[in-house]
């Protein structure tokens, strides 16, 4: 992906407070703040215009990542409504500069978000049934490159809704790496944040006597979440899972505490420590 450049404006001066983001050759505006700000949000002039909006906390039931997505063709109004809904703490909304997008144009790109958040699986979606618009081909094009651009700025305003676990375009240096255990084979990789176990892979069944209770907890929320499913004598991943550490991801697949810096190895048979000492 071609580099870019971003600007970020603080108004109050402060990371954590209300800020605003643009990208170069982009008529589009991006618009974050805390929830402890809705006011000094509200009265910005760009919430007047029609856009999308993502409200954004903890699911009141599991504790994890929750986002309400949604659109108006003022968003102000449309957000002061939705101050009803306890659980979000930070509210993200895009609008254009140029102030031409149609009521059509928020409701694919409604739609598309939904779509998105969905198939990345790091936030639970409240509302799962988008209204969705249907769009001329050209019209089309420009959502998808405007929804790009969405993506590209999300991350910056510290929201990882559409980051993918893996990215496909992140570096070819990056190997894929297996662990094995007792007939059990799971393959992963290291990850900005920690490591992934991708879907497919096995991990054992039972738990070692001397499984912690953060290793057993962790087994317990991933089969609880559909992540990790039994199957005959093993465990199963249905989809990809990010672990804080190739350790935490090691533990989950062999019940019990492991280095995951040896235990998971290349195709040549070189541990994750060998592979980081050589560069």
């Amino acid at each position: 992906m071609a580099a870019i450049t971003i600007k970020l404006f603080f108004p109050k001066g402060h990371p954590q407070s209300l800020c605003t983001a643009e990208l170069s050759n982009w008529t589009g505006k991006a618009l974050a703040a805390p929830r402890s700000e809705l006011d000094d949000l509200l009265r910005r002039d760009e919430l007047q215009r029609s856009g999308v909006y993502l409200l954004l906390g903890p699911d009141p039931e599991t504790g994890k990542g929750a986002a309400y997505i949604g659109e108006a063709e003022e968003v102000r109004e449309r957000i002061r409504q939705q101050c009803e809904k306890e659980f979000w703490v930070q509210a993200v909304v895009f609008v254009s500069k140029d102030e031409n997008l149609t009521k059509a144009h928020i409701r694919y790109l409604e739609g598309r978000l939904i779509e998105e958040a969905q198939s990345v699986a790091r936030f639970k979606v409240l509302n799962a049934q988008p209204s969705g618009s249907r769009l001329p081909e050209s019209d089309r094009e420009d959502m998808e490159a405007f929804l790009s651009r969405m993506t590209q700025l999300l991350p910056v305003l510290g929201c990882e809704l559409l980051t993918p676990i893996v990215d496909s375009r992140g570096s070819s240096s990056q190997r894929r790496l297996v662990g094995k255990i007792k007939g059990c084979e799971a393959l992963g990789q290291r990850t900005a944040k920690g490591f992934v176990v991708f879907t497919g892979s096995s991990g054992v069944s039972g738990l070692r006597p001397s499984a912690p209770a953060y290793i057993i907890s962790a087994r317990d929320e991933l089969k609880k979440d559909g992540a990790l499913v039994e199957e005959e004598n093993h465990l199963r991943f249905t989809r990809d899972c990010e672990f804080s550490s190739p350790s935490m991801a090691g533990a989950v697949i062999c019940g019990g505490h492991v280095n995951g810096l040896t235990f998971w190895k290349d195709d040549d048979g070189r541990t994750l420590k060998e592979i980081e000492a050589a560069g």
